[in-house]
């Protein structure tokens, strides 16, 4: 799907590009009318309602103005936020508004050179593929035609086109209803939370802070540069928060990415604790301790551990292609108690299908207060428990060519085996997964929108998984250097 005109690029939900090169102001109003059009074309009402949010990066709070004008301008009324929103606010927004859709003017976790425009739907998740491919439809049919002319924002205003409004206050009561307030009653965690200068900050501090918690925030100024941080809650970009959890005798930090919908997170001793881990902890205490049940959805990349406990609490798991997306179509359409994905992003049941950094701090508070034991300390049983299972990811770049003929290569030849280790199986779903007699599983997945190989690998010891990623990169420049000789 992925199309280019004009320098635009679209996605599976919505389009990202570099500021002052794709993503300018000109094309913006162009992607901005398109969807206009789309949401004109399909919605059921006469006037359509879209609320339009943004982040905290460069020129993002001008760039949603204009998306709402030239929205208001095409007759659909706007609800746009008054300040800077994480994403889960605004798609929670959507559905408490009953709009029939929201654009985020985000592009998360990449470099602060990038911006985006994130297509919500009217179930407050991200647009589907089929939605996309008709908003992109819409552009090519006014892709060389004269642009519309945006409407004044201060008059759409006055007119009650373009309406302010602030998204907190009803966000944070839903978002209190899905958690044991009770066990916050007195509390006396102490946590250090870093939203990477992203638009998170005030929000998790603030409803942590509401909850009893004592909270203290870095990294939270509007720098649009990110002061050299990438704001992707990964350990590489949390050094300063692992030295304040240890400094400060927190019992817990909190990372967000730069919209809030992915979450990491550092235990007492300073030690980073991965997706996987938080992942696998809440599902343990959803069943465990809320008696929850329902089906569970994991992508691809993300641990087995959450295989084991599935299997351990009889419950249904559904292994989805990588991308948020795909977990929400699940959540759309049966009974899922959790979703989540190797980048962060986790959602829970009774909460819109989104993924939701805020929330999930929460609920790692939550389960520190039930189980009254230090996080490390969680981890350690959780592992052994379910079996130790060490993670690791690398990207390579690589050039559109060679990305080709590794696909064509691995497509075309079996395996028996990747360095040391007896390849078993072989899954195709998204990328190529080998899983070994030995245990543990490697993925060589070439991105759809960048020049990149992603290796993932996880096993039994931090040893073995870092001798499988070195695998995978000897086989990817192995076959590389081999088409390169053809």
């Amino acid at each position: 799907m992925r199309h280019k005109s004009q320098k635009v690029s679209f996605g599976t939900d919505g389009w990202r590009g570099v500021i002052a090169d794709d993503f300018t102001f000109a094309n913006l109003v162009k992607v901005s009318e398109a969807t206009a059009n789309y949401f004109i074309a399909s919605c059921p009402r006469e006037t359509p309602k879209i609320v339009v949010g943004y982040d905290t990066r460069f020129l993002s709070k001008q760039f949603a103005r204009k998306v709402a004008q030239v929205l208001a301008s095409k007759g659909i009324k706007v609800m746009f936020t008054e300040s800077f929103a994480p994403t889960p606010v605004l798609s929670y927004s959507v559905v408490k508004n009953d709009a029939d859709g929201g654009i985020v003017i985000t592009a998360s976790h990449n470099p602060p050179k990038f911006n985006g425009f994130k297509v919500k739907a009217n179930y407050g998740g991200s647009a589907t593929p089929e939605i996309m491919a008709d908003i992109e439809k819409h552009y090519h049919k006014i892709a060389n035609k004269a642009a519309v002319k945006p409407i004044d924002f201060s008059k759409a205003v006055a007119e009650r086109k373009i309406e302010p409004f602030n998204p907190w206050s009803s966000y944070k009561t839903h978002l209190k209803s899905l958690l044991k307030q009770d066990l916050f009653s007195g509390n006396n965690l102490k946590i250090c939370v870093d939203p990477l200068y992203g638009a998170g900050q005030g929000y998790l501090k603030d409803i942590l802070t509401d909850l009893g918690c004592q909270v203290y925030q870095i990294h939270d100024q509007v720098l649009p540069s990110f002061a050299g941080l990438n704001p992707e809650p990964i350990e590489a970009n949390l050094t300063e928060l692992k030295k304040q959890v240890v400094k400060g005798g927190y019992n817990l930090g909190l990372a967000l990415d730069g919209d809030a919908d992915r979450i990491g997170a550092v235990d007492e001793l300073g030690n980073f604790v991965d997706s996987h881990k938080i992942f696998s902890l809440l599902l343990q205490h959803l069943v465990e301790h809320r008696n929850l049940k329902g089906k569970v959805v994991k992508t691809v990349s993300t641990t087995q551990m959450v295989d084991k406990l599935a299997r351990q609490y009889n419950l249904e798991l559904c292994e989805t292609p990588i991308g948020f997306k795909y977990i929400c179509q699940e959540i759309l359409s049966s009974d899922v108690l959790i979703g989540g994905e190797e980048s962060g992003g986790i959602s829970i049941k009774g909460h819109v299908p989104e993924r939701d950094g805020i929330l999930i701090g929460c609920l790692i508070a939550e389960i520190l207060l039930y189980q009254k034991k230090p996080l490390s300390q969680l981890i350690s049983e959780l592992m052994k428990s379910v079996g130790f299972c060490y993670y690791q990811r690398l990207d390579k770049e690589i050039t559109s060519s060679q990305r080709d003929e590794l696909i064509g290569w691995l497509k075309a030849n079996s395996l028996p085996t990747i360095g040391k280790r007896q390849v078993v199986k072989r899954e195709t779903k998204d990328g190529f997964k080998f899983f070994f007699k030995s245990g543990g599983w490697l993925i060589l997945r070439p991105s759809g929108t960048e020049p990149v190989v992603r290796i993932y690998a996880e096993t039994a010891s931090i040893k073995d998984t870092c001798e499988l990623i070195k695998d995978g990169q000897e086989l990817l420049q192995l076959i590389c250097s081999t088409k390169a000789a053809q």
